[in-house]
């Protein structure tokens, strides 16, 4: 590859002998969900917004349209569905045109509320009934 200038000085993890440290606990689904983000601000207010996710795993979930001033380590509570789930705040990320951010939240309790688990995608059917003992008078 010829030089460009660009690459010299910069090498990859595994070039210089360095383990690369994946932190992700879970794989990360994009999808993008509606929710209803509840709790207690700084005052002690009660308030419900909604917003919507941009990708969940079975820990955490990273929230978008987020118009409300949250605090890192906060907790808050995330409906989808029927299903209610405990969160902690763990970074926010203010978008700077738009008066929103994005928010990641960590699980209090990790489960999948979302249906979009392994489980969930490939559900398993019932096996066919054996013909011999269904029928009658064989």
């Amino acid at each position: 590859m010829p030089d460009n200038g660009f690459s010299r000085g910069l090498q990859t993890a595994s070039q210089q002998g360095v383990g690369v440290d994946n932190r992700r606990r879970n794989h990360r689904t994009k999808a993008v969900l509606p929710v209803r983000v509840s709790g207690n601000d700084g005052s002690g207010t009660a308030y419900c917004d909604l917003a919507h996710t941009l990708d969940v795993t079975e820990s955490g979930i990273r929230l978008g349209f987020v118009r409300r001033q949250l605090q890192v380590g906060s907790q808050l509570t995330i409906q989808y569905r029927q299903h209610k789930v405990e969160f902690r705040v763990i970074w926010i990320s203010q978008l700077t045109r738009l008066k929103e951010h994005h928010v990641g939240l960590e699980a209090l309790v990790p489960r999948d509320v979302w249906g979009l688990g392994p489980d969930s995608r490939t559900r398993r059917q019932p096996p066919p009934p054996d013909r011999a003992s269904t029928q009658v008078g064989i």
